[in-house]
């Protein structure tokens, strides 16, 4: 843990400490904070930070040996006596704690800790408060090391991609039939020799289904690509090393020569969504101004709203990006939350608006680094971008 950065976060917010807890796995969150992901623990366990000194670990006496490295001092219980004796004595002071909570679940990320538990918290004469702009800080900022991995992916997926649409215009071309499935397979089979990985497949997705913006073909279901069909690619990994981050992108193409005026109409109002999303945070930073996921988010839907197809925007703009696809730091969001925290130096984004009708979808989804507030520091890393719908024949 990186126990200075947090407490210098808990006094720069008047917070007496951070109580993390997990039990059987339901806080991700505060496993990997504390370096607990990998140990298989079955009994409830706590840590708490406090602004000031050392933390507190109060742990199952069976599963001591598990915490023998922790830093801080280890108490440890065995009933829930016990357990209510210790959790007591550690939060006597009362005070201001956070906890991985979000208010009317506005946050569902973070939303880690139940009900019962929070209950049990408060009764020992302490206010919970959320800790989602604090585990935005500790958890979801980059190293650089991080930074250099994911401009890494970045490059090889979209060199998986143009190999992927290049092969299906290859076998639409000689009349050979080709599936979503089969193209999916292939950009798997292409992940692996770049030594990437992923949480699940990518999609391929062909005329209507690309209209259903988590469509994913099966071995089962799936559908032939045909020339002049609609084909949307979605595609996300990361390479195969420790703490590594996560790249993403989408794009679209026409098994054709000439792309058809619906598909180029309903692009063009994406591509420029996804652009004026990216002007904005840009503007805001260039002035050193507060950037938040909901006001990002209302810029791209706004313009689609006004081109007549707000009721076919029906996802968020973006999501944060880290070790696991969809991060923990702040979403481009106002419309499945109102995500109020705000873009912070050091985190990952993607912005990715879309229209789905009924005969197809179309999503132009980027990943937006923001290295500083400032003129220079909004990196786009999934270069280049794509501004017109690519032909495949």
């Amino acid at each position: 843990m990186n126990i200075s950065e947090i407490q210098a976060f808990l006094n720069e917010n008047q917070l007496d400490g951070w109580l993390l807890y997990d039990f059987r796995g339901i806080n991700p969150i505060a496993q990997r904070v504390a370096g607990m992901a990998e140990h298989g623990l079955t009994r409830r366990w706590f840590c708490y930070v406090p602004s000031q000194g050392e933390p507190v670990w109060l742990v199952h006496r069976i599963e001591r040996s598990h915490f023998s490295e922790v830093v801080g001092v280890v108490k440890t219980y065995t009933g829930w006596r016990e357990l209510h004796h210790e959790m007591g004595t550690l939060l006597s002071s009362g005070g201001q704690i956070a906890m991985e909570y979000s208010p009317h679940a506005s946050i569902p990320y973070v939303s880690r800790v139940d009900a019962g538990t929070l209950e049990w918290i408060r009764s020992f004469g302490v206010q919970v408060v959320s800790s989602a702009d604090l585990v935005q800080r500790i958890e979801a900022r980059w190293t650089a090391d991080q930074l250099a991995g994911h401009r890494e992916s970045a490059r090889l997926i979209l060199r998986a991609k143009d190999l992927a649409f290049a092969w299906i215009g290859e076998q639409v071309s000689a009349g050979k039939r080709v599936t979503e499935y089969e193209a999916q397979r292939f950009l798997m089979e292409r992940f692996d020799a770049m030594n990437l990985t992923t949480g699940h497949p990518p999609i391929v997705a062909v005329n209507a289904n690309s209209g259903d913006p988590h469509y994913s073909p099966t071995a089962a279901k799936h559908q032939p690509i045909q020339k002049g069909d609609f084909v949307l690619i979605d595609l996300w990994a990361k390479k195969r090393t420790p703490d590594a981050v996560y790249a993403d992108t989408t794009w679209v193409s026409y098994a054709g020569k000439t792309v058809p005026e619906r598909y180029v109409k309903i692009f063009e109002i994406v591509r420029e969504a996804r652009e004026r999303a990216v002007a904005f945070i840009r503007e805001m930073a260039a002035t050193g101004r507060t950037i938040y996921g909901y006001a990002v988010d209302d810029v791209a839907r706004n313009y689609i709203t006004e081109k007549g197809y707000g009721e076919f925007f029906l996802h968020r703009t973006g999501h944060s990006i880290g070790t696991e696809i969809h991060g923990n730091g702040v979403n481009i969001d106002n419309l499945e939350t109102r995500d109020e925290r705000a873009l912070i130096p050091g985190i990952c984004f993607s912005i990715e608006p879309g229209i789905y009708l009924s005969e197809f979808g179309v999503r132009s989804e980027i990943d937006v680094f923001l290295a500083h507030l400032g003129p220079s520091g909004v990196i786009v890393t999934t270069v280049p971008v794509q501004n017109e719908v690519l032909t495949l024949l």
